[in-house]
């Protein structure tokens, strides 16, 4: 498990907690959402979870180019909530980082 678990809900909080591990030298462990069966959020070495669960808005939609930005805690089915009346939905499976 991880020394410490923080809970960021803005980019500057990410930035300057970020920024205070690098200079301790602390590891970082980011997580999203989900459930972690994948094991990709195991602190192995300690150090400090970043829990971004807390960052879930939705920042931009645009309907003309079928694109949408996200905050990190957004779950997919937030997602399709918010996209709900446009025609548009996320099915799983789907990955687009640009």
């Amino acid at each position: 498990p991880p020394d410490v678990v923080v809970w960021p809900q803005a980019v500057g909080q990410v930035q300057e907690l970020a920024a205070l591990c690098h200079r301790c030298r602390v590891p970082m462990v980011p997580f999203g959402t989900g459930t972690g069966l994948e094991g990709g959020v195991n602190a192995v070495q300690g150090g400090v979870c970043f829990d971004l669960s807390r960052m879930d808005a939705i920042a931009e939609l645009s309907l003309e180019d079928f694109s949408v930005t996200v905050k990190p805690g957004v779950t997919r089915k937030a997602l399709n909530k918010h996209l709900r009346g446009t025609g548009l939905w996320f099915p799983v499976g789907t990955v687009g980082v640009g």
